[in-house]
């Protein structure tokens, strides 16, 4: 890419628009470049240059072949004197990846101005790693911001903000994908969840040939309290490695963690454990509020259905099992001997704190409404 000016005389005569555009002299080099990646779906770019200005009108060309940019998102900004300064107009040659500003200047000087566009083909992943205290009570979560460039753009020494983690000077070549540090959060409280779906998993483990492994996650929140909490987390890959108490680390999973806003939890799925068993039961169902046509047929009732859940915990440690319970279109609790949350019409879910080498057992009664013959 390259910026040059040149200053409109009344005393010179331009034969034609093109023999004007090939005297123009290149400017310094961009002083700093700022690569803002706050937004997931585009980049921008901002540098800024000093320009000489001669008294008058000046013309700045700025030209871009080969280069990934989007033409209408370019914009100038005085920085510094913008009261003596004017832009007057900007203009695109044609069949040219280029665009003239006409800057009016009451006097000879150099001002200084900000050039900023939005950059294409250069996108960015964002990837964790967690290491996990040996007793799963803690862990440091470290952010790493993967860059692809293949945008025509050389990024010598460009400073990269994201909208969360402090910002970070690098250098990124066209063509180069470079894996960079974003930020580090130590010693986050997690809490080790078992999620047991009744939709899904098998109610009585016992009965199947295989050993039911229950989906683990660690479950930490963004939150300031919890050491977090600035910004939303970007979604990206993340691995879980574990201390081995010999100063070392050990593999112990990989997931795909959401996007997690400020005050949500971000869970880390690790896999399936056999540490934790569930058994759960239809204890009874009992027709009411049968409605008969005229012929005394029974055409709509409702059906009272009592559930039964027992969680067994077989590790020495304490465990917090979720219940996600499937619930049919209409129908509303009756009894249940553990609080709940109403995720939405078709599915609640029950957290339920086990405590090592313990049992407990979760028992709610509802009633499914207006059920068709």
């Amino acid at each position: 890419m390259r910026v040059v000016s040149y200053l409109l005389c009344s005393s010179l005569l331009l034969p034609n628009f093109a023999e004007a555009r090939t005297k123009l002299v290149a400017l310094p080099e961009r002083e700093k470049t700022v690569v803002r990646l706050d937004n997931p779906s585009a980049t921008l770019l901002e540098e800024e240059r000093v320009l000489t200005l001669q008294q008058g009108v000046n013309q700045i060309d700025f030209s871009w072949k080969g280069v990934q940019i989007v033409p209408d998102s370019i914009r100038l900004t005085v920085l510094e004197q913008p009261q003596a300064v004017a832009i007057l107009n900007v203009s695109y040659p044609p069949n040219e990846q280029a665009l003239i500003w006409e800057i009016s200047s009451p006097q000879g000087q150099e001002v200084r101005v900000r050039i900023s566009y939005l950059l294409g083909n250069i996108d960015r992943l964002v990837s964790y790693e967690a290491k996990v205290r040996k007793d799963e009570s803690a862990l440091d979560l470290h952010s790493f911001v993967i860059l692809r460039n293949f945008s025509g753009e050389n990024l010598p020494l460009t400073r990269f903000q994201l909208d969360y983690g402090d910002s970070f000077e690098s250098a990124v070549l066209t063509g180069e994908t470079k894996r960079m540090h974003s930020f580090t959060a130590a010693n986050l409280p997690i809490q080790k969840h078992f999620i047991f779906d009744a939709a899904n998993m098998p109610w009585e483990p016992k009965e199947q040939a295989d050993n039911v492994g229950i989906p683990v996650q660690y479950v930490l929140d963004n939150t300031a309290e919890k050491g977090l909490g600035k910004h939303a987390l970007w979604n990206g890959k993340a691995r879980l490695f574990s201390e081995d108490g010999q100063q070392s680390t050990i593999f112990v999973g990989e997931d795909n963690a959401a996007l997690t806003p400020v005050g949500q939890k971000l869970r880390l799925k690790l896999g399936d454990s056999r540490d934790v068993v569930v058994t759960q039961r239809k204890m009874s169902e009992q027709r009411q509020n049968e409605r008969r046509n005229f012929k005394n047929e029974v055409i709509l009732y409702d059906l009272e259905q009592v559930m039964h859940v027992e969680i067994e915990n077989f590790k020495s440690q304490p465990a917090v099992v979720t219940l996600r319970e499937p619930m049919p279109d209409e129908w509303e609790m009756h009894d249940s001997s553990h609080s709940f949350e109403r995720k939405h019409s078709r599915l609640i879910q029950f957290e339920v704190p086990i405590p090592a080498k313990q049992k407990v057992k979760v028992d709610y009664t509802y009633l499914q409404r207006n059920i068709t013959q």
